[in-house]
């Protein structure tokens, strides 16, 4: 990878970081901590850990000599990650072939990253061979895009105004989002007592524009989905009226999310 496209991953995790983490992401941390009973004295690994928010409050919650460890394929992410945090353990790495022992790790999670893998039940099955017996899972999808508020309405705009490649990019986090897809998942996978809960939260943006922005110029690159600024500014026009009843009278935007968090253990 050259300088110049290693400043291009940074950049955009970067933008995740500062955007989608505190609007989208954080408040889901206790959430999944809470379902794989991550306590004090246990080794956690996080999985598609992106810029680590999760990793984060795992390390949070443990105190003192917290045992972290945290991995991820994009290298730019692991970069904002470290810089971050430099005492987790970040590591580059496939979730389906994750670079530690059999039975490493007391709690595994996965928040937001089992849509995107190639072999889902694969991913989880690796997973769980990193968990001790017994070990606890949870992993976190996002639920259907009709359920999470604006982004069905940013999905539309984009495939009138950039195509359906674009469209499909913005939608492609919410293609787990029925519950018996992830229940499936988890049961070809073997995890045992697997159990599926639908989860609400909220999303706050500072503005639609700052809404728009975030999928348009930070999550859509991170796909390989790069518009030119004439297709750009036009969204952004169009955003400002489509999305006028998730205005506040601030200016804020925010709008209800729903996600579907799975947990259970390795024999």
């Amino acid at each position: 990878m050259t300088d110049e496209m290693d400043g291009a991953a940074i950049a955009a995790a970067e933008a995740y970081e500062s955007l989608h983490v505190p609007a989208l992401f954080a408040q889901w941390a206790a959430s999944m901590l809470d379902a794989a009973r991550v306590a004090p004295g246990d080794r956690v690994l996080d999985v598609a850990c992106g810029t680590g928010a999760l990793a984060r409050a795992a390390a949070s919650r443990l105190g003192a000599g917290a045992a972290v460890a945290a991995a991820d394929i994009d290298c730019g992410m692991l970069a904002v990650a470290a810089r971050l945090t430099p005492q987790i353990d970040w590591r580059q790495a496939d979730a389906a072939a994750l670079p530690f022992a059999d039975g490493d790790f007391d709690a595994v999670l996965c928040q937001f990253g089992l849509m995107f893998f190639p072999d889902r039940v694969a991913a989880i099955a690796e997973m769980l061979r990193v968990l001790k017996p017994g070990g606890r899972l949870a992993v976190a999808v996002w639920g259907e895009v009709v359920d999470n508020g604006a982004y069905a309405l940013a999905g539309e705009l984009l495939e009138r105004f950039a195509g359906r490649a674009a469209a499909d990019a913005l939608r492609a986090p919410f293609v787990l989002g029925h519950p018996g897809a992830l229940q499936a998942i988890c049961a070809d996978a073997g995890v045992v007592e697997a159990r599926v809960e639908a989860r609400q939260g909220r999303a706050r943006f500072p503005s639609v524009r700052v809404l728009m922005e975030a999928e348009l110029r930070g999550w859509l690159p991170l796909l390989g989905v790069k518009l030119d600024e004439t297709t750009i500014s036009r969204i952004l026009r169009e955003a400002e009226s489509a999305m006028a009843d998730f205005a506040d009278a601030d200016g804020g935007v925010g709008f209800p999310l729903r996600a579907l968090i799975a947990s259970g253990r390795r024999n």
